[in-house]
């Protein structure tokens, strides 16, 4: 066998395999770390390791102000540093920047482009530099420097790994960024929800005082009062009503949002919430016309719940029927049983829902009418506060609808006790 005519020295095989381990270690480590600080420190302390340099500095691309500016450096104090701009013209790092290639410096204070301002403020002199450029896919955002190597001068080898370094700071630089965009835009959603749920907090308290004010004195006037007045009283004690319902809707949602929602759980039969719901709305679809049915079994129906709670839950999902249901129409309640669930399902004849919109009607303030176009009244919190009770009865709730004007069905599951009559 004969020996290859250019063979590779063991030391060098040694110092490939090494490296080559060393940059998977990097690989991981950089894809392990989200904080932008210690990303950053790592880099340049690895690189200027690997490299055997006395220092390593990174500079990152300022869009606004269009320059370099440095992020970190071995041994440097990052807040002095960031002071410092690096020009695109007139620097190495920013021909490497523009033209988007390496650059080896064996000897610095000969090369004009040498920006000696930041080596000035920091008190440290660059002899010899390598600097590459930090690339997520075409895109140049930075520079990679390294900096006076310890013995001999630059080569071929350092530049292709302190290529392969860039190229992975690059990206994980990125991914810690767009993580640190997330979690600011998952803060400032946290902060608009407590907001909202403080509004709704306090409105909902604050209305309560003059309501029953209103509604006392509406009563008092009705029951007083005859002919046109009487009319009026009536008028004022429907919207003072109207008013509450809104209120009440309001405070059960912010209970369930902010987990107050405190259930005083029994074996109940099925039947009691849904019976109570029944004779609350049965009035309202009586007004509207509606023919509203009951069908469900006389044997008791058990399951480990909240009798108010579970009434509000299907007075909710009645009053919706109702509410989006055309005059002379039709709402039905049927209970269907497996032996470990009971289904509860409320239909009705009305405008129906689009299938895109079938998950969205759960959500809190969500109308499937535009706001400003909108024929039905409330603030679009009843199936929102239906999903959170039955959620905390570990129940499933959804919607079915063939569409527009092909009316809806709101169908609860609840975990089924073993029957207790």
């Amino acid at each position: 066998m004969t020996s290859p005519a250019n063979p590779i020295p063991d030391t060098e095989l040694e110092l490939s395999a090494t490296q080559l381990a060393q940059l998977v270690q990097i690989s991981v480590t950089l894809n392990s770390t989200l904080n932008p600080r210690e990303l950053l420190r790592y880099i340049i302390e690895t690189a200027a390791r690997l490299l055997n340099c006395e220092a390593a500095s990174i500079l990152l691309y300022d869009e606004k102000r269009g320059e370099l500016h440095f992020t970190t450096a071995t041994g440097t104090d990052p807040n002095q540093l960031a002071q410092i701009p690096v020009p695109l013209e007139g620097s190495i790092a920013g021909t490497v920047f523009r033209e988007n290639r390496p650059l080896v410096i064996n000897d610095v204070s000969k090369d004009p482009r040498h920006f000696g301002q930041v080596g000035e403020q920091i008190q440290f002199l660059p002899r010899m530099l390598l600097a590459v450029p930090m690339r997520i896919h075409s895109q140049v955002t930075g520079v990679l420097e390294a900096l006076n190597k310890h013995q001999g001068q630059f080569t071929d080898s350092d530049v292709h790994l302190l290529t392969v370094i860039a190229s992975q700071a690059a990206v994980a630089i990125n991914n810690a960024r767009m993580v640190q965009a997330l979690q600011k835009a998952y803060d400032e959603v946290s902060r608009v929800d407590k907001l909202k749920s403080d509004f709704m907090s306090i409105a909902s308290h604050e209305l309560r005082t003059p309501l029953g004010v209103i509604l006392g004195y509406a009563t008092f006037l009705k029951e007083d009062s005859a002919g046109e007045m009487s009319e009026h009283a009536n008028m004022v004690l429907t919207s003072a009503l109207r008013l509450r319902a809104l209120v009440e809707d309001m405070t059960n949602m912010n209970l369930l949002q902010v987990g107050e929602a405190k259930l005083d759980l029994h074996a109940l039969p099925i039947q009691q919430p849904i019976n109570a719901a029944y004779a609350e709305i049965a009035p309202t679809a009586e007004i509207k016309g509606q023919k509203l049915t009951l069908d469900i079994s006389k044997e008791p129906l058990f399951v480990m719940g909240d009798a108010e709670k579970l009434e509000l839950l299907f007075a909710n999902l009645l009053n919706n029927a109702i509410r989006f249901t055309p005059e002379n129409g039709e709402i039905s309640i049927r209970v269907r049983t497996t032996p470990k669930e009971l289904q509860v399902e409320v239909k009705d004849t009305g405008i129906g829902i689009p299938p895109d919109e079938l998950e969205n009607v759960f959500k809190e303030f969500y109308q499937v009418e535009d706001h400003m176009r909108r024929r039905h009244g409330g603030l679009g919190l009843g199936l929102a506060i239906a999903r959170g009770l039955v959620q905390v009865h570990q129940g499933r709730i959804w919607a079915e609808s063939n569409g527009e004007n092909q009316g809806t069905t709101m169908i609860v599951v609840l975990p089924r006790l073993q029957d207790l009559g």
